[in-house]
């Protein structure tokens, strides 16, 4: 029964993740969704992605734009072409695994900013004040309305997800579907994008440290009571639930990176 909510969890996510582009800077925006929905789970190593026809519709570009975005995802690495029957485009990249050297923190938050840009850790942990105010917000919202079955079980399935994580890297994925399933059944396209974005500089974060089994067992309470409180139609409890969710997190971060 896990292993099936699991997977309806993952085949939700990428519907939620995804949306239609600007006509502006379309290849660069389709390789940023991609490889953001790639990087945070959307589809799991092995797994191909929809068709062309789809991913283009639902990103509202050309299939020939698509196309390019494909390849330079195909070049970095994060996916291969199979041609024939049975063919399509699938996940290479496996799940990022959470850094236990504490010396490689910087290689892994990546390189120094341009001249005249603050550091890229103060960039990122600036993200933990946003996202402060965005998903406590987005799961106050979410509580407030009457969620559809198939969102309902959204919730309880990407729940389940990270309670079933059978290690580091899986839990990681895991935890980033929930959020951007909590930000997906408020239905607002600018709510998702902004946790899209907030999930995709906190999994870099949370990349750079050191993987603690006592924090991800708090993190799944945390996210237990987060998920119960929406499900039950309480808005003031699911803000505070995320809000000390946010907390707990934002404080280990700043421990480990400044």
């Amino acid at each position: 029964m896990t292993q099936r909510a699991a997977t309806t969890a993952v085949g939700q996510i990428p519907a939620v993740v995804l949306r239609p582009v600007r006509a502006h800077h379309a290849f660069e925006a389709c390789v940023e969704q991609l490889a953001t929905a790639i990087r945070l789970g959307a589809w799991a190593r092995g797994e191909l992605l929809p068709p062309e026809r789809e991913l283009a519709a639902r990103l509202q570009v050309s299939r020939a734009t698509l196309r390019e975005a494909i390849a330079a995802l195909r070049a970095a690495g994060m996916v291969r072409t199979r041609r024939g029957r049975g063919g399509g485009t699938e996940v290479t990249s496996s799940p990022t695994v959470p850094n236990d050297d504490p010396d490689q923190a910087g290689a892994i938050l990546g390189a120094g900013p341009l001249p005249g840009q603050p550091p890229r850790t103060d960039q990122l942990l600036d993200t933990l004040v946003y996202r402060r105010i965005v998903e406590p917000g987005a799961c106050e919202y979410a509580a407030s309305l009457t969620l559809a079955p198939a969102q309902r079980e959204l919730l309880a399935a990407s729940l389940a997800e990270v309670e079933g994580a059978g290690d580091p890297a899986e839990h990681r994925q895991a935890d980033a579907r929930l959020h951007l399933a909590l930000a997906g059944v408020t239905g607002s396209a600018a709510i998702t994008s902004a946790v899209t974005h907030v999930q995709a500089d906190l999994h870099t974060m949370l990349c750079a440290i050191p993987s603690l089994p006592v924090n991800i067992d708090h993190s799944t309470d945390q996210h237990r009571s987060i998920v119960r409180a929406v499900l039950a139609g309480n808005p003031a409890r699911a803000r505070r639930a995320m809000e000390r969710h946010c907390d707990d997190t934002a404080a280990l971060l700043r421990g480990f990176l400044g």
